[in-house]
């Protein structure tokens, strides 16, 4: 896998890059003015991240992830890690037929929704699994592959299912190993 180089990343124009961030020279980028990449975090191939993003202190962004922040915006906060093909979705245009749809139509013939979607820290997401827009996934949550969240979860339990429903608490013992790998980082 080849990352680009920093002096790439700051000709792309993000609104922000931290140190040691790693962004594939496969993925696709949209909107670089609004994007925020935090310190030691990575985009890897064939990620598409397009509108208002905020991307934490070391976050993953596995193969084949789309997070598409729109103008409300996805934030994935320190410690976050998408596995392969999540989508995350801040906007979504209406289904029922009411109003016309897709990114080729002007806004007033449409009735799209959107709402900031905003995952806390230490929070994975397994690999296949759809985050609407509007959705808060707190603190610690764990997100099984193949997972549907179409409503915000609470903090630190392990969530699967279409829709996602809580099926059990998630240990917290990370917490103990995040402090102790931060005071190494500053050594």
């Amino acid at each position: 896998m080849g990352y680009l180089t920093n002096e790439a990343l700051q000709a792309m124009g993000f609104k922000s890059v931290g140190e040691n961030v790693k962004v594939s020279d496969k993925a696709s980028i949209y909107n670089p003015e609004a994007i925020q990449l935090g310190d030691f975090s990575r985009i890897d191939d064939f990620c598409v991240v397009s509108g208002k993003v905020l991307i934490g202190k070391y976050c993953h962004i596995t193969p084949m992830c789309l997070v598409a922040g729109g103008s409300p915006g996805v934030t994935l906060s320190d410690f976050c890690t998408l596995a392969y093909g999540v989508q995350v979705f801040a906007q979504s245009d209406d289904y029922s037929g009411s109003t016309m749809v897709n990114s080729l139509i002007p806004s007033k013939y449409k009735n799209e929704y959107m709402a900031e979607v905003f995952l806390e820290k230490q929070v994975i997401v397994g690999a296949g699994s759809i985050i609407f827009p509007g959705v808060m996934i707190r603190e610690g949550c764990s997100i099984g592959a193949m997972t549907l969240v179409n409503k915000s979860t609470q903090p630190w339990g392990i969530y699967a299912g279409n829709p996602a429903c809580r099926i059990k608490e998630r240990k917290q013992d990370l917490l103990e190993l995040e402090a102790q790998f931060l005071k190494e980082q500053q050594e």
